[in-house]
């Protein structure tokens, strides 16, 4: 009997030590996560994701203005913005602005831009082939095969709640 209160002990004794082991590294945690202010955050998003934006619209405005139709000045203004996320990429300014601005700079042509121009100059002391060429979709390839599937999926539901009737 004496022997069954011992293993209790021992394994009590361990149930604490491991208590104490959990609770000191959930305070270390607190003390290196970094905290965040979400109202700062949102606003800092806002600002940065608005001037993405009100520059696209410049972009488009300034080509209609120039001759171009209203399709063609989207077109030269997507590869306008494309071009200046990459050189902004390129040149390590976009990371301090997407540091800055958090969500804003996933406007999705820019951002887009910035995960396919990212890896490119991160590998490219490897090599075109193994470095550049290997690793260049590393973070958009997830985006491009999740948004193909997502849309195909979606398409799915709705041609078959067409075909039911319900929309």
């Amino acid at each position: 009997m004496d022997k069954d209160k011992n293993i209790d002990l021992s394994q009590i004794v361990g149930e604490k030590d491991a208590k104490t082991r959990n609770e000191n590294y959930n305070q270390y945690v607190k003390q290196v996560t970094p905290k965040h202010n979400i109202i700062k955050n949102m606003l800092a998003a806002y600002l940065v994701g608005g001037i993405i934006c009100t520059l696209g619209q410049f972009f488009t405005n300034y080509y209609i203005s120039l001759g171009a139709d209203k399709e063609m000045a989207k077109a030269y203004n997507t590869i306008t913005l494309v071009f200046l996320a990459i050189l902004l990429t390129s040149i390590g300014i976009y990371q301090k602005i997407a540091k800055f601005g958090g969500a804003g700079t996933l406007v999705p042509i820019t951002g887009f831009a910035n995960s396919v121009a990212a890896p490119a100059v991160e590998y490219k002391k490897e090599g075109q082939v193994f470095g550049i060429g290997v690793n260049i979709f590393t973070i958009a390839g997830p985006v491009i095969l999740y948004g193909i599937f997502s849309s195909w999926l979606l398409g799915l539901i709705y041609y078959i709640l067409k075909q039911l009737g319900v929309v």
